[in-house]
This record gives structure tokens, C-alpha cells and sequence, in this order.
């Protein structure tokens, strides 16, 4: 199988340092189209669809291989394997950040760092930890997805979003959403929102910068500091930014903060 095919990977830039760039859930790489030109002139620039978003080869996926995140950290490290990248730089949104992370606990040579925008290991809130969502809440939410996954599209991409001045990043949102196919996107929605990683965040000795967004629905501030408090070595940003998806709304801030990551020591 043509691994660049199945995942639409594209690669552009110059330079010999790499960004792998990763969407989260109902996305796909144009998440990122307002992010990646401020590198291209420096670095070289990976981007690609998770299978079952974008442009991606719907026949690639299979219910088994993706029934956790494994599968799609599996996915990650055979894109680098077969790019010969050397040492990256994983940069990725929500649920992808999760992905980066196994990715590089299974393979650590091959990162150099991670930029984790608006990650969550647990999105279940428990006793000593808020994960954002009561069980509850997340049952009725995946019920929606398997009733009407594009009704569930429009209604929640505002919420995702924040910013409610700007009507328009939640249209370009719920666009996205409404591209990735249903069927997929409901299994994929089970294993992002069911997940739970807290125990492997310990386990990740890759350099890491948490950039958390303030008002996130999704990700809650207390979630980054959770985070940061237990990889070994993650710094912890909270950003100006508002809603889930700052690489969105605030492309500028978001550009800074990893220039000023990929210019640091790690």
C-alpha cells in the first residue's frame, strides 16, 4: 500500500529540520493552512489526513486496526519510516496530540519534541480530575454522532470553536466536519472521547510544549496543567487564544509560541 496515498501526505519546504503537522477529530491537514507558509522557508513541512478525513483512502481503514488510538500512532511512525525524516517535530491538535504522544513513546528517535495544541488524555471528569465531560455528557454526544452526524456537525462547531463574534471560524469548522465520512467518524469519535492515556503521559520522555487555550469546552485549563505536572519534560503554556481550536482563531499567537519552542533548547 502506498502509505503517502493512504494518508495524503504532503511535503513541502526547505530545510533539513521536519514538522509533521496532525489535525484532531472532523479536521483535516487545511486545519493548518494559516500555520504552515510562516515555515516553509526554514523547514521541511509534513502534513496529512488521519484515514477517514480529507483525502485520505477511505478503503485503508479498518474497523480493527483503528479501534484505539494505537492504530493511528501506528499510522504516524510508518509516514516517518517512510520519509526518512530523522528527528521531527510533532505538531498536533486535540486528539492527534494523543496520537503523537504513543507515536513517540513507541519511538522516541524519532522526535524531537512535541507541540501539543489543546490535548486531553481523558475527556471523562472524575474525582480529581476534569476532564470536561461527565460520562453522561458524552454519551448523549456520541448518541448524536450515530443519529445525525452532520446535524451534530453544524449544531457543535460553534462550541468547538468559541469565539462567538466570529460566526465564520465555526462555519469553516462545521464545513470540515460535514467532509469527513459519517461512518468512520463515528467509530473514530468513541475512540477519541473514551480514551484514556493519563497513565502513559509518564511514560513520554519526548520534549514537550502544552499549549492550552483558554475557554476550551473540550479541554479544560486544568487539563493542561494535569499534563504538565506529570510528563517528564513538558512546559506548559496558557495561550491568549479562546476555544478549542486556536490554530484557527488566533493563527498568529499560535505561529509564535512554536517559533519560540523550535528556537529554545530541548
Amino acid at each position: 500500500m502506498d502509505l503517502l496515498k493512504r494518508n495524503n501526505v504532503s511535503v513541502t519546504g526547505r530545510g533539513e529540520r521536519a514538522l509533521v503537522f496532525a489535525h484532531g477529530f472532523g479536521c483535516d491537514r487545511a486545519a493548518w493552512r494559516e500555520i504552515i507558509p510562516a515555515f516553509e522557508d526554514r523547514f521541511r513541512i509534513v502534513a496529512f489526513d488521519h484515514v477517514g478525513a480529507g483525502g485520505s483512502d477511505l478503503a485503508a481503514y479498518a474497523s480493527d486496526r483503528y479501534a484505539s488510538l494505537h492504530g493511528y500512532a501506528d499510522d504516524v511512525l510508518q509516514i516517518l519510516a517512510a520519509l526518512d525524516l530523522g528527528q521531527v517535530v510533532f505538531i498536533g491538535h486535540s486528539v492527534s496530540c494523543m496520537i503523537g504522544l504513543l507515536a513517540a513513546i513507541r519511538s522516541p528517535e524519532r522526535f524531537a519534541g512535541l507541540v501539543m495544541l489543546c490535548p486531553s488524555p481523558c475527556y471523562v471528569r472524575e474525582p480529581g480530575y476534569d476532564g470536561g465531560f461527565s460520562r453522561a455528557d458524552l454519551d448523549e454526544l456520541l448518541e448524536m454522532i450515530d443519529s445525525n452526524f452532520l446535524g451534530w456537525s453544524r449544531a457543535t462547531a460553534p462550541a468547538i470553536m468559541g469565539n462567538p463574534d466570529r460566526p465564520e471560524l465555526a462555519e469553516t469548522l462545521g464545513g470540515s466536519f460535514c467532509r469527513t465520512d459519517p461512518v468512520i467518524a463515528r467509530e473514530f469519535a468513541r475512540v477519541t472521547f473514551l480514551s484514556d492515556h493519563r497513565a502513559d503521559l509518564e511514560r513520554c520522555t519526548v520534549p514537550a510544549l502544552i499549549l492550552q487555550a483558554r475557554g476550551d469546552m473540550v479541554a479544560p485549563e486544568a487539563v493542561g496543567a494535569y499534563m504538565a505536572a506529570r510528563m517528564p519534560k513538558a512546559d506548559l503554556v496558557v495561550m491568549q487564544a479562546t476555544g478549542h481550536c486556536p490554530h484557527m482563531s488566533a493563527p498568529g499567537e499560535t505561529i509564535g509560541l512554536i517559533e519560540t519552542y523550535l528556537a529554545g533548547p530541548r
